[in-house]
């Protein structure tokens, strides 16, 4: 592969290519399905500037751009053939504790700001996972396990720096260049620059309980349709990702993993139709300050290769909707992957719901839950077995469409969508029109990227 043309000569950090040192750890997305994407070249920023002179090298290059944070995008975009930027060394956190101010470099990640939280005790809506970076969680919205209660990544945001296309440099927030502050809080990663900074305001944190339960399959429709009706009636303290799920050649498992911000003696009460319903093969409901809540919640994978896709609904799923899970899970062709395949209903709506659709870009402020079907391999399994993951993945999604809206979470990205509009509502729209405003030749693109929207349209 040859060296890209005047790269080396650019003073804006570190350039690694195919075989240096290093050049797989600032490379290689998270999901292992894409693993085989290899870069041109990447090159690791030291600072903002180096962002702004990098974006203009690769416009007058004409070499394509992705920049790349945690590399935790589910479709791969975090990759490309030509060049990456790696955000790593933009991972400073400074927390203003008289104010509730923290602000963060564009490359940091979860683990990181949770760590300079913790030592002010203040709460800003993150997710659950240490290695994912600031940047794509916040950008695509950000729903966190107190999001009902604390509203999400995104509505925390009062501050963000961005290098656009042209490699000028913008301050956006609610008075300044409030358009892009805008679709920064919803819009999705990578559509219209490079987010160097972003500003968060920090709130005091909240004594906790959680719970994780455990339910034999026999139980499944009974515990799936009273754990949906719960949380329907749940306070905005109480959210639940309530899964079925099965792995390997055993039967299926429903589970309810959650945060309360209240005590455990309020969350068992809220919790008690469920438990009554079908006894639970493991009860862990425990008061937890909110820092061990949040080590007790946090989640990682292997990232050996999964696919996700998505759906939201409103209301609970039917009966008949419900079956489709059941009879879904019970078909799952099954993979050397020991995260296994299932359904995850993730419980929005509380303060996420209480902000009209038009203030931010994030356009699913109606839904109670979003539907998340995902699927694993190994790279070990054979070609017809990843096959018949994906198309079982594809007809479940198409099954579940009679029981939830097509509207899609752009943080759990699918390659396979092709409508963009689901992902951003009715602000689909007024981002394309940003899109020409800022970035009219499309400089920032991947397969999914917001488009300019034509001429004939922009009225």
């Amino acid at each position: 592969m040859t060296r890209l043309e005047g790269l080396d000569r650019l003073d804006a950090g570190t350039v690694r290519y195919p075989g240096d040192d290093g050049f797989a750890a600032a490379s290689v997305p998270f999901n292992k399905r894409y693993a085989d994407i290899r870069p041109s070249a990447v090159l690791s920023v030291r600072d903002a500037a180096d962002v702004a002179r990098a974006v203009r090298w690769a416009r007058d290059a004409e070499v394509p751009l992705v920049a790349r944070g945690g590399g935790h995008s589910y479709a791969g975009h975090s990759v490309g053939t030509g060049l990456v930027l790696d955000l790593r060394g933009l991972g400073g956190v400074r927390v203003d504790a008289a104010n509730g101010l923290v602000t963060v470099g564009g490359g940091a990640t979860n683990g990181a700001v949770y760590a300079a939280l913790q030592e002010h005790d203040l709460a800003v809506p993150l997710g659950n996972s240490n290695q994912v970076g600031i940047g794509g969680l916040v950008l695509g919205g950000g729903v966190a396990a107190v999001s009902r209660a604390f509203g999400l990544t995104a509505d925390a945001l009062v501050q963000t720096e961005i290098v656009l296309a042209d490699g000028s440099t913008l301050r956006c927030d609610a008075r300044e260049n409030a358009d892009l502050f805008w679709a920064c809080r919803g819009g999705g990663g990578g559509n219209l620059g490079v987010n160097t900074s972003f500003t968060f305001q920090a709130r005091p944190t909240v004594s906790s309980s959680t719970c994780l339960l455990l339910w034999e399959w026999r139980g499944a429709r009974r515990v799936l349709a009273v754990m949906q009706e719960i949380m329907a009636a749940a306070p905005d303290e109480f959210a639940a990702r309530i899964g079925a799920s099965r792995s390997g050649d055993g039967p299926g498992v429903v589970s309810v993993i959650g945060q309360h911000l209240g005590p455990a003696s309020e969350l068992r009460e809220l919790l008690a139709p469920a438990l009554a319903t079908a006894t639970p093969r493991r009860v862990d409901i425990a008061d937890r300050d909110y820092w061990q809540a949040k080590d007790f919640l946090h989640h990682e994978t292997s990232g050996d290769p999964f696919a996700v896709r998505t759906r939201c609904t409103p209301k609970p799923l039917t009966e008949a909707g419900i079956d489709v899970v059941i009879d879904a899970i019970d078909r799952w062709p099954g993979s050397a992957n020991p995260d296994g395949a299932g359904v995850a209903l993730f419980t929005w709506g509380g303060a996420i719901n209480r902000i009209p659709v038009g203030d931010t870009a994030f356009p699913h402020r109606d839904t109670l839950f979003l539907v998340s079907m995902d699927t694993s391999w190994s790279e070990s399994d054979s070609a017809q077995t990843v096959w018949c993951n994906l198309e079982w993945l594809d007809g479940l999604y198409e099954e579940m469409g009679g029981y939830a809206t097509d509207a899609a979470y752009v943080n759990f990205t699918d390659p396979a969508l092709t409508d963009l509009s689901a992902y951003y509502g009715p602000n689909h729209p007024r981002l394309a029109r940003l899109k020409h405003r800022y970035d009219p030749d499309g400089f920032f693109r991947f397969p999914q990227a917001i488009t300019p929207l034509s001429k004939e349209n922009r009225g």
